[in-house]
């Protein structure tokens, strides 16, 4: 079988570890994830990673924070009116919620702080700020139908 390339449809199964060895996700107890190799659905590091490797080929890519989800940003911790956040129960410090951004993408929030009339949110993904490692292993290369 060829080695993975762009447009392939692809399963993969992966680990994100953090710089101090935890693991921050993981599909290793669960199904693999399929997508397409550069269609951005997943980070560009990680499709191209996968250029060129063979099914059941592993491979660990260690990123800067710079290459992976960038710098921290204090301008991305946003104060809202509370009206416009929306939240099935109570609303809690530390909580992740799913917006529509800007360009009517999901994004994932946390909350950071609230009051009557307002609600703090840390617009940062997650992962900003910090190194990471990528362990991935190619499952499947799903053949064209």
């Amino acid at each position: 079988m060829t080695p993975a390339k762009h447009g392939d449809s692809v399963e993969v199964h992966y680990r994100i570890l953090l710089a101090d060895g935890s693991v921050f996700d993981s599909t290793l107890q669960r199904e693999p994830i399929r997508f397409e190799i550069g269609q951005d659905e997943r980070h560009r590091a990680f499709e191209e990673a996968l250029v060129g490797m063979d099914v059941g080929e592993s491979k660990t890519v260690n990123l800067s924070s710079s290459q992976a989800f960038g710098p921290y940003l204090q301008e991305k911790v946003i104060e809202v009116e509370r009206d416009r956040v929306e939240v099935d129960g109570d609303l809690y410090k530390g909580q992740t919620l799913k917006m529509m951004g800007c360009s009517r993408r999901a994004i994932i929030v946390k909350v950071v702080d609230f009051s009557e009339l307002s609600v703090t949110l840390d617009t940062n993904h997650p992962l900003a700020g910090k190194d990471i490692t990528l362990d991935i292993r190619l499952v499947k290369i799903i053949p064209e139908t």
